[in-house]
């Protein structure tokens, strides 16, 4: 499936980075859950990533809308934007900057 086509879609996802926990190797901690969504494959050979925003505490799973993807123009690892909650494309940038900042990227609507 074509990245643009969970824009609108309802998907589950499965936290393997819970808001408040720390990435194993740079040391950051997610201020967002953060996790993928199962037997999906993205450009990175990998599962499909999301950050999921407007949940305050640790999730190990989640149900929501995806509300944008963060295509990343210099790396082959788009992110989806999960939310029960509208957000402008400046609250994801704020949000997603933590990880985002080191990339460069558009937001899909």
């Amino acid at each position: 499936m074509n990245n643009k086509e969970y824009l609108g879609k309802i998907v589950s996802v499965k936290m393997d980075r819970p808001l408040g926990s720390k990435h194993p190797k740079h040391g950051f901690v997610y201020p967002v859950n953060y996790g993928f969504i199962p037997n999906t494959i993205s450009g990175d050979g990998e599962e499909l990533d999301a950050y999921v925003l407007g949940e305050f505490k640790p999730l190990d799973e989640f149900r929501g809308k995806v509300i944008a993807i963060i295509h990343r123009t210099n790396d082959n690892d788009d992110k989806l934007v999960v939310s029960n909650k509208n957000y402008t494309d400046e609250q994801i940038r704020a949000l997603t900057e933590f990880q985002e900042q080191w990339f460069k990227s558009e937001i899909l609507r």
